[in-house]
């Protein structure tokens, strides 16, 4: 192990948050390099992410995969509430141009058939790796991170005294908002963080949120493929 990893590996805030930290960062290079690099880049954030979440998985008791009934029906109505919530309420790319800075993120931007072509075989390799990237990856990595890092942060910088199973009101409400903020759709993200949270609760681990988060981003991308509602993505 590299002094640097070790570094990041012994320090409970470090290990946490770091791998949300490098998923935002290779996000936010996603087109940088033109239109193509977007879709390759998002799969070496998936190949990165996956690495990530597997170094630090031994450091990190709570971070676990359960499968039960109510974590699988968790994940199905928050992608009810996603998808029916859509047109009721701005999202944050509206909010943005409307307030005259243009769009935070244009929605539908991602859409590898119009990249590499309607059902060519490229196209449907980024649209696999974006379903699995989100199913797989993603849940283990923002759960880590906001559930069990931001949240006991807000409840106590010392996060290590925070029981995963304590209830509090303002590190409740306010991981909720910045989970939510973090979204374009950021009314029912901010619900379904709630939601996700509360799985967290009866645990004490991140097993079951984890697995709802999952089922939530699966269902949500065959959706997207299924009805071309690309603006999700």
């Amino acid at each position: 192990m590299t002094p640097t990893l070790k570094r990041v590996t012994d320090s409970p805030l470090l290990v946490r948050a770091a791998p949300f930290l490098v998923f935002v960062l290779l996000t936010s290079m996603q087109g940088i390099l033109g239109e193509a690099s977007r879709y390759w880049i998002y799969i070496a954030k998936s190949l990165a992410g996956f690495w990530m979440i597997w170094i630090i998985r031994p450091f990190i008791p709570e971070l676990k995969w359960a499968v039960s009934l109510r974590s699988v029906l968790a994940g199905v109505i928050v992608f009810a509430v996603w998808i029916g919530l859509d047109g009721f309420y701005p999202t944050t790319d509206l909010i943005f141009t409307r307030l005259g800075f243009g769009p935070k993120e244009p929605g539908g931007s991602w859409n590898p058939n119009v990249a590499f072509g309607a059902g060519s075989g490229l196209a449907w390799v980024m649209i696999t790796t974006r379903i699995l990237g989100s199913s797989l990856v993603v849940p283990p990595v923002e759960e880590v991170f906001y559930r069990s890092f931001v949240y006991r942060w807000i409840a106590d910088p010392q996060i290590d005294r925070v029981s995963l199973r304590r209830f509090a009101w303002v590190p409740y409400v306010v991981t909720a908002l910045l989970f939510g903020s973090a979204h374009r759709e950021w009314l029912p993200g901010i619900l379904c963080a709630m939601i996700y949270q509360s799985l967290v609760f009866r645990r004490g681990d991140l097993g079951e949120a984890i697995t709802a988060h999952g089922v939530t981003n699966l269902l949500l991308g065959l959706w997207v493929v299924w009805r071309g509602a690309w603006q999700f993505w």
